[in-house]
């Protein structure tokens, strides 16, 4: 049996203290939401959010793709988040925050709701900011952020947070799409043990077509020397000190929009996805209960940087609804050592710990002995996020780090569907290594083909989701027709368009389901159609390979041929390497599905985030040059290295 059919039970101790404890149950809810979808949600939304006033209809379909949930209903977000905690949890820690240089800070809901009130009268009083304006975030992973975060929407703004490893160029297209009025950053925070400026980013990005800023708060951090343009910068210290700690919550209607979310796709400009409050917060605060069965006394570590969306829902939003202690880390997780990510886990106790794929398999790499350092009993619950995990690494993970007892829950969703759709439940779920398993109670998800059937056991399909859900996207700000074609123009069910996710996916045996990657990922090898995410599913069960990527490239006889980037787990590199890595690749796929050309390389171009920048890895294989943006990259110098060993191996 490969290791991706091998069944792994939930603990025994862990299923019988679960929020959710065993298939029955499982089954239950989601029968419950498939017979009465309305009732289902009108149920969950009663009994999770404190209501101003109380919603009139669960459900408007009348202007489908653009569903209201919650109609008329009147709250804010914030005081889901805080003020509903102070009376019970007022003196818990809120926020655990761990600065790359070690430095700590604990922020309990008394201090935090203190904090951001003041930020939010700072706003509303010196800044002019009102219910509906635009406010760009361009932070550090340091406390501030989340406060700036809960400060707009506390009085009825809109944040948009910018990944702090963006570019100047990124930075302004996000302000001029957003019509901005306030940019708030930091001078700068710590990156692999020294100081990275951020502010400079900002006035080179707002250099020019940026007129909608009228000014910019700047956060000190690593108190650097910048420059501050007289009339526009204000530092934060000096005037937030000077305001009330009491601010009054702006009333919000269910779908007023709560944020902006900007991703970026392969062309065009970026696309402002579009969040609103009601079904976005209930939604995050169900997740974090049900996946990560998060218990009154847990500290939950999520590594992901707040500039993504799986920082907003499941660092600030998700943890601070359910009243939960929530980590947050600034730096890298092989800095100083690659141990940090293992001492932090046993200083704090941590006890839920989600992170990606891509961080696993590096620090598996680089530390593989390091685990065994630390203690790490305090972890019950596993996580992963952001791409599917291979399933050697599950392995490693599930061993070495949780020690064969922590259930690994391994979390499908996107930046539009804000937050888990497709999940294993940790008390409840019998997992499969690389597999995302089932859908959430709610979550209608389909693999079907074009004309909207359910496809046959290992046939490829469309991942869709077939019914609305609360905490789906919008609209993508400002272009409706964008939102529209983007996403409910591929697919149909019952002659209605549906939400398409991007994702190609087969249904096992036992019904699971496995992701396949990006329908754009798959490539035409002599008429077969082949997902990279497959290749590289099997290529990384050679045990020299660390990590890969595959990618396409134009072949004169084959119209696609197949290029793998790998890193080996040694340096010990050889044609023979190359010949072994085909031959699981034949094992697990097919002969079609062979490499046509392997390169041993140094590393991957990733964002910071952990995401591996495929476009850049394709212009290389084309041999072309490279005009993407490669300031977002965690280590832009391994692009030129990767060239040179291509332009070496491929003489």
């Amino acid at each position: 049996m490969s290791l991706a059919n091998q069944i792994f039970q939930p603990p025994k101790e862990l299923s019988d203290n679960a929020l959710i404890k065993n298939m029955d149950e499982y089954n239950k809810l989601y029968n419950e939401s498939v017979n009465d979808l309305e009732g289902f949600w009108d149920r969950l939304a009663k009994q999770k959010i404190d209501w101003i006033k109380p919603y009139d209809k669960v459900l408007d379909e009348s202007n489908a793709p653009f569903y209201k949930w919650f109609v008329g209903g009147k709250l804010n977000v914030t005081v889901q988040c805080l003020d509903r905690h102070l009376k019970t949890k007022g003196n818990k820690t809120a926020i655990i925050f761990e600065g790359e240089p070690g430095d700590i800070q604990k922020i309990t809901y008394n201090e935090l709701y203190r904090k951001v009130n003041k930020t939010a009268n700072l706003l509303k009083n010196q800044f002019g900011i009102k219910k509906g304006d635009r406010v760009i975030i361009y932070m550090p992973m340091i406390p501030e952020l989340p406060v700036m975060m809960l400060a707009i929407a506390r009085i009825g703004a809109i944040h948009s947070v910018v990944f702090g490893g963006f570019s100047a160029e990124s930075l302004r297209d996000r302000v001029i799409d957003a019509k901005a009025k306030l940019v708030i950053t930091a001078d700068g925070g710590y990156r692999r043990g020294k100081p990275s400026l951020l502010k400079p980013i900002v006035d080179q990005a707002l250099a020019n077509g940026c007129e909608c800023v009228q000014n910019v708060i700047i956060v000190e951090r690593n108190k650097e020397k910048i420059d501050l343009i007289k009339g526009r910068d204000h530092l934060y210290s000096s005037l937030v000190d000077k305001e009330s700690d009491q601010c009054e919550p702006e009333v919000m209607d269910s779908e007023d929009p709560l944020f902006l979310l900007y991703t970026s796709g392969s062309t065009g400009k970026p696309k402002g996805v579009q969040h609103s409050q009601a079904g976005y917060i209930l939604w995050s605060h169900l997740t974090m209960e049900w996946v990560f069965d998060l218990k009154e006394n847990d500290v939950y570590w999520c590594t992901a940087d707040i500039g993504w969306v799986t920082g907003h829902t499941y660092i600030v939003y998700g943890p601070l609804s359910v009243g939960g202690t929530t980590l947050m880390y600034e730096g890298v997780p092989v800095h100083p050592d690659a141990g940090r990510f293992w001492r932090m886990i046993e200083n704090y106790k941590v006890n839920q710990f989600y992170t990606a794929p891509t961080a696993i398999r590096l620090l598996h790499k680089v530390g593989s002995e390091e685990p065994k350092k630390y203690n790490l009993s305090s972890l019950r619950i596993l996580g992963t996020v952001g791409e599917p995990i291979n399933p050697d690494a599950w392995l490693w993970y599930y061993n070495s780090i949780g020690n064969q007892k922590c259930p690994i829950v391994d979390t499908w969703w996107q930046t539009e569907t804000g937050g888990h759709m497709i999940t294993p439940l940790p008390g409840a779920t019998p997992t499969k290594p690389g597999s995302a398993t089932f859908p959430l109670p709610g979550i209608m998800a389909e693999i079907i083909d074009e004309n909207g059937n359910i496809v046959k056991t290992n046939e490829k399909g469309l991942l869709c989701i077939v019914r609305p859900w609360p905490s789906m996207i919008r609209t993508i700000w400002g272009d409706p027709d964008r939102f529209v074609q983007n996403y409910f123009s591929r697919a149909k069910k019952n002659g209605k368009p549906v939400y398409f996710t991007g994702d190609g996916s087969i249904y096992d045996e036992d019904g699971y389901i496995w992701i396949t990657g990006r329908v754009d990922d798959v490539l035409n090898v002599s008429g077969h159609r082949i997902g990279t995410a497959e290749i590289e599913s099997a290529i990384g069960h050679h045990p020299g390979v660390a990590e890969v990527a595959v990618v396409g490239y134009p072949d004169d006889i084959k119209g696609e041929g197949i290029f793998a980037y790998v890193v080996l787990k040694d340096s010990n590199q050889n044609n023979e390497l190359k010949n072994d890595i085909n031959k699981v690749i034949s094992k697990e796929i097919g002969a079609i599905a062979k490499a046509d050309k392997i390169v041993f390389v140094p590393g991957l171009p990733k964002t910071r985030s952990g995401k591996i920048m495929r476009r850049i890895l394709r212009t290389i294989a084309k041999g072309e040059e490279i005009s993407q943006d490669t300031s977002t990259l965690e280590d832009p110098e391994v692009v030129r290295k990767i060239k040179e060993t291509v332009s070496k191996d491929l003489k």
